[in-house]
């Protein structure tokens, strides 16, 4: 697999791949979000990944998620990524769940060794447990806010919770870590674009568009990738 990654060892020196081909990310929901963070993460040479979403695919998911297909529907989204990841690096040891991340579930997801964990679910609860979690367990955790009801992917923030803004539901979530006295101590990818409302007459349904979801996810890889880097 050498020649796979032969442009990455290019920019980061064997020592960098090496680094990346030695670390454990976890990635935690595989939507619009979560799965494009899955894929960056793998096509940068991560040695080992746990995956985790219980949904299967529905029509719904085409026009945002990357194992979304017509060939792919009513498939569990972790089998169909993991099997993407695998032909992108067939030396990747996968850990898949199919499962929701709750707290029934999440000593399980996160006793292997971890390096770095993305939040990319979308129930609040479920979003507090997994950060309170890894902050216990001393595992870095990025999170990822609202990705619906924008289109400019270019108002993407990263920055620690405590520094967002415009965001309902980085604003949601901060008053519940806040109840588990957490105020502090881990990063978000957030928009600064005020959520659109949608258009006289239509649904409340959460519109979205894959460019922002995508670039989200692609922001969160980044970050994972240049904090491992940086160790």
């Amino acid at each position: 697999m050498k020649e796979a990654f032969r442009r990455t060892e290019a920019l980061l020196g064997s020592a960098g791949l090496e680094k990346l081909q030695e670390s454990s990310i976890a990635v935690i929901g595989l939507g619009g979000v979560g799965s494009y963070a899955a894929e960056a993460i793998a096509r940068c040479g991560a040695g080992t990944m746990v995956i985790v979403d219980y949904d299967r695919i529905e029509a719904s998911n085409i026009n945002r998620q990357l194992p979304a297909l017509h060939s792919t529907l009513g498939r569990y989204k972790a089998d169909v990524v993991a099997a993407r990841l695998t032909d992108i690096n067939p030396s990747l040891i996968i850990n898949k769940h199919i499962a929701a991340f709750n707290s029934g579930s999440s000593e399980e997801i996160l006793s292997p060794r971890l390096d770095y964990v993305i939040d990319a679910i979308d129930s609040l609860p479920d979003k507090v447990h997994l950060i309170k979690s890894c902050l216990e367990k001393n595992i870095p955790v990025i999170s990822s806010m609202g990705a619906a009801r924008r289109l400019n992917p270019l108002l993407l923030r990263v920055a620690d919770i405590k520094d967002t803004s415009v965001c309902p539901l980085a604003r949601r979530l901060r008053r519940e870590l806040h109840k588990e006295e957490i105020y502090t101590g881990f990063k978000v990818v957030f928009s600064v674009e005020p959520p659109l409302k949608p258009a006289p007459g239509e649904s409340g349904e959460l519109g979205s568009i894959v460019t922002v979801p995508a670039s989200a996810g692609m922001l969160l890889a980044s970050v994972v990738i240049n904090d491992l880097l940086a160790q």
